[in-house]
Formats: structure tokens, C-alpha cells, sequence
């Protein structure tokens, strides 16, 4: 069968990763193949899943067969073909295929999404629930020449998006039961005496969801078990400081030099060199090396030297040293504890006005060091804030929401109290926990500078929008004079053609403001 289609289609053969198949050792693993295709196209071409909020038809578009089920691929090379160009002229807004679980599935996963409503019709119940391997469903605008637009191929109008958050069908119902939500109806031709019956169905896309994720929430929690059964409305406070620092540095610079040290397994260094770039900054990466004493002394030496030749050092983020136990960042915090980079690094606060700034690892290794909240490296202690691990245990990895709280640092000078970005996050250890009394002491100072937000811009405990249950949904915090900023939301992957499916801002402008501070 895949040599057919290879064939038909004159493509090439896709990949295929065979689990082990039987027993190894006390592991029973079942038989599983697990197969994949990748392709390239220009990503402005690419359609998301997801439905899209505008009033919309839904287009089955399937295949003739022969007896055999095997497809006219003459046919499905041509309906393949009218949807790619359909797609390039902005014609479709979503698909999706047509597999296990029929069209009913496939509509399911399209409308969840962003919680759009369905109204499906025009089906039968195979229609409906079989899978239809090479068909795919439309979200397409509603316009008056459909017929024109997907002439030449083999598809019908099944349904179209509604404003409620739910799924109505409509269906021929092939078993002919008789029951209260179904409804009898002549056929068209009034010699045709046989009856058919619809019926109707309705599903809520909340039940939908719930029935989706229940299965495996147990194997895969995605809520902690204080608050799993509802979601935890705990009330958090707001945070606003809109007095700006204008202080600058004493002396100004066209194309600041930013340091980005990149430490055994950080993952981000090229991320962050690639948004300074674009910033208009001047970025190197600097490798730290240990594979020997003699490597890592030489690595430090040039490492005091850099941070005396830069303006900014940038931490970036990663999972240095494997996430060390007890602690992520530790090898980070040991490198900057050494007395010729502590000094260098004092030199470049305190006499050259120099900027920090840490993301994920790097925020890390900065609460650590004492960079934030303090100003400064000191040894840190139990009423020190810190970050811990997540409330859930594991990793998370997720888009979130966060708002700015504060414009006091440099790097948040173009954005305004009250703005909201969409990021994302991927870390095991952003759970920020401090004091009363010390979070208290960094709101009053404008040093809160983002929390975490649900959809209505409010900061939230709950774990959808603050992924590690983070104290005050505390994203981001600064020094005193907002000069070092450490976050755990990844600013810097940012780009043309990223999240191209989510909706929102994702430019924090953080890295064109740390350069434009020294101009």
C-alpha cells in the first residue's frame, strides 16, 4: 500500500521509528509503529487546524474509490492541487484531515481550538463517523461562486461556523432508530415511499474537551491535585509603577557590545544573538569551556575580559549543567561567584552604567547571584526570593500571557503599564516564591515588571495562564534601579513567521530598548 502511493503520487517514502516491540528487562512495551512525513513550504502558506472567528462555511472535500477502497489518486491529485491554491490565494482558513473517528472528529479538533461553534448537515451517519483516509474538511469564507471556486473538484457544503460554544448535527441516521431526537421526513421524489429518519446531536465543545483530556490526566496531569475539579480563582493583586528611570549612562554608544555567555547546555544563545542583531546591537557568544581545568581557567580570563569590552551582559536561557539537582543554574552562579568576574561584573554596574539581563537559565542564575532584586552579587539567603520548581512537578512548556507591571528598567522603555505579550515558556524550575514582606518591599519599588495573565488581562493562580503557580503571578522582576532584568518568558524567540496560528503581540521590544539605552 505505501509503494502504491509512493508510486501514484511520486513522492518519496516517509520515515518510520519501530518501538522495540515485546520485553526489555522488567518493560513490557506494545507492539507500535509510529510513521511521519515532512515536507516544505513557504511558511505564509502554512493553515493551522484551528478555527478561525469569521463567519465561514465547512467543505468536505473526499475521493471516488473503487471496490476495493483504493482512491482515484487522478482525483485526489486534483482536489489536492485546487486546495493548495485555494490556500496561497487566502481562500481556506483551516483544514484538517479526515481520519480515524470520521468527519464528526475532525470537527471536534478544528472547533476547540478557539471555542467555535459548529452546525454540521448534508451528512449521513458513515459520513459522519468513518474514517475517510485523503479527505480533508474546509473552513472557508462564506462567498456567493463556491461553485466556481471548487469547481473541478469532488466536495459538498456539510455545515458552517456558529457564534455558540458548541457542536449541532444533523445527520441521516442509516440504523433507523426511533427516539426523541430524531425526526422523520419524505424523501424529495414523491414516488419515493421508503421514510428516512434524522437525527440530531448536540455537544457542548466544555464536554468535548473534558471528554478529551480525562483519559490520560491521570498519566499526564495537567492540573495539580489542589486544584484539578475547578479552576483556582484565588484573587491576585495587580501591580502598576509607571515612573520611568531617565537616567542614562554617562557615556553613549551607536552599537552597544553584548555579551551572551554561553554555558554546557544552554540552548538559546543563538535566539538571543539574532534579536541584538536586529535590535541594532553589536552581540558575541562566548563558549565556556570545561572539558579541563586548564579549559575553564581560560574561559573565565576571557570571560572578565569581554564583560570589561561589553555594555550588556545577557544570560541566556537553556538548562545549564543538565538542570543541576538541588538547584538549576548552579554552574552559572558558581562562574559569575569567581572574585575576577564579580569584579568585572561590579565595574560594569556601578561605574559604566551597564545593563544585565537573564531569561529562563539566566533568570535564575541572576535571583542566585543576587543581581535581582539586590543590584548586586551577594551571598543569598533563606528570606532571599528565589525560583523553585514548578507547583506541578515537571516541566512545562506552553504559550502564556503576561502583562507589564512596571516601566521603571531601561529594557521595558517601549512598552506601557498595562501592556500584554504572548510567549512562550519552557522550563521545569520559574516558580517564583519570596516574603510578604519582600514582595511588598519590590511592588512599592516598581520592581514587579510582569505577571502572569489570563485572557481578561488579569493575573492569575491559575495554572493555564501561570504555569509555575508563581507567587502574585510574578513573571519578571528588576533591581532596584531596573538595570538588570531577569524573566522567565522567552522574549527573544520572536519571528516573521512564528506562532503563525496565535493570535497576540509577542514583541516586548526588550532588546531594542536595552540598545537604544546607550545611544
Amino acid at each position: 500500500g505505501a509503494l502504491k502511493v509512493q508510486k501514484e503520487l511520486e513522492i518519496p517514502a516517509i520515515g518510520g521509528k519501530d518501538s522495540m516491540s515485546g520485553t526489555f528487562m522488567n518493560i513490557n512495551v506494545p507492539p507500535t509503529l509510529i510513521s511521519f512525513a515532512v515536507s516544505i513550504i513557504e511558511a505564509q502558506e502554512a493553515v493551522s487546524s484551528e478555527l478561525k472567528p469569521e463567519k465561514s462555511h465547512l467543505i468536505y472535500v473526499t475521493n471516488v474509490r473503487d471496490g476495493n477502497g483504493i482512491i482515484d489518486f487522478n482525483q485526489y491529485k486534483r482536489n489536492m492541487s485546487k486546495v493548495s491554491e485555494l490556500i496561497k490565494k487566502g481562500n481556506i482558513l483551516s483544514t484538517n484531515t479526515i481520519g480515524q473517528g470520521g468527519i464528526f472528529v475532525s470537527a471536534v479538533k478544528m472547533a476547540i481550538g478557539n471555542k467555535i461553534g459548529i452546525a454540521l448537515y448534508n451528512l449521513d451517519d458513515h459520513q459522519l463517523c468513518e474514517a475517510d483516509y485523503g479527505a480533508l474538511l474546509l473552513q472557508v469564507p462564506i462567498k456567493e461562486d463556491i461553485e466556481k471556486i471548487f469547481e473541478g473538484i469532488n466536495y459538498k457544503i456539510i455545515g458552517n461556523t456558529t457564534d455558540g460554544e458548541k457542536i449541532d448535527v444533523e445527520y441521516e441516521d442509516s440504523n433507523q432508530n426511533e427516539n426523541s431526537s430524531q425526526i422523520k421526513y419524505s424523501g424529495e421524489n414523491s414516488n419515493q415511499r421508503q421514510e428516512l429518519i434524522k437525527s440530531k446531536l448536540s455537544v457542548s465543545l466544555d464536554d468535548a474537551i473534558k471528554r478529551i483530556s480525562e483519559p490520560l490526566e491521570n498519566i499526564f496531569p495537567t492540573r495539580t491535585a489542589d486544584f484539578k475539579e475547578t479552576r483556582d480563582t484565588e484573587n491576585v493583586e495587580m501591580f502598576s509603577y509607571e515612573k520611568r528611570n531617565t537616567r542614562g549612562p554617562l557615556t553613549r554608544i551607536a552599537k552597544p557590545q553584548i555579551l551572551i555567555p554561553a554555558f554546557p547546555g544552554t540552548n538559546c544563545e543563538m535566539d538571543s544573538k539574532r534579536a541584538f542583531v536586529k535590535a541594532g546591537g553589536n552581540p558575541f557568544i562566548h563558549i565556556i569551556r570545561n572539558l579541563s581545568e586548564k579549559q575553564l581557567i581560560e574561559s573565565i580570563d576571557e570571560l572578565e575580559k569581554k564583560i570589561r569590552e561589553s555594555q550588556i551582559i545577557m544570560i541566556p536561557g537553556g538548562f545549564s549543567g543538565g538542570d543541576e539537582p538541588d538547584g538549576s543554574a548552579k554552574f552559572i552562579t558558581a562562574v559569575f561567584r569567581n572574585p575576577k568576574i564579580m569584579e568585572a561584573v561590579k565595574d560594569l554596574l556601578e561605574n559604566r552604567d551597564g545593563l544585565m539581563l537573564g531569561i529562563c537559565n539566566g533568570f535564575q542564575a541572576l535571583i542566585k547571584l543576587g543581581l535581582v532584586p539586590y543590584g548586586e552579587i551577594i551571598k543569598t539567603d533563606k528570606d532571599s526570593p528565589t525560583l523553585t520548581y514548578n507547583k506541578i512537578g515537571r516541566h512545562m512548556s506552553c504559550l502564556i500571557q503576561t502583562r507589564i507591571a512596571s516601566v521603571k528598567s531601561p529594557w521595558l522603555a517601549g512598552v506601557q503599564v498595562g501592556d500584554i505579550h504572548t510567549l512562550p515558556i519552557s522550563h521545569g524550575e520559574g516558580r517564583f516564591i519570596g516574603s510578604e514582606e519582600v514582595i511588598s518591599s519590590l511592588a512599592e519599588n516598581g520592581q514587579i515588571a510582569t505577571q502572569y495573565v489570563d485572557f481578561d488581562g488579569k493575573p492569575s493562580m491559575d495554572i493555564s495562564f501561570n504555569p509555575n503557580y508563581s507567587a502574585y503571578a510574578i513573571e519578571g522582576i528588576t533591581s532596584m534601579d531596573g538595570r538588570v532584568f531577569g524573566k522567565m518568558g522567552h522574549s527573544e524567540r520572536i519571528g516573521k513567521n512564528l506562532y503563525l496560528n496565535v493570535p497576540g503581540n509577542f514583541d516586548q521590544k526588550i532588546f531594542e530598548s536595552g540598545v537604544n539605552y546607550f545611544k
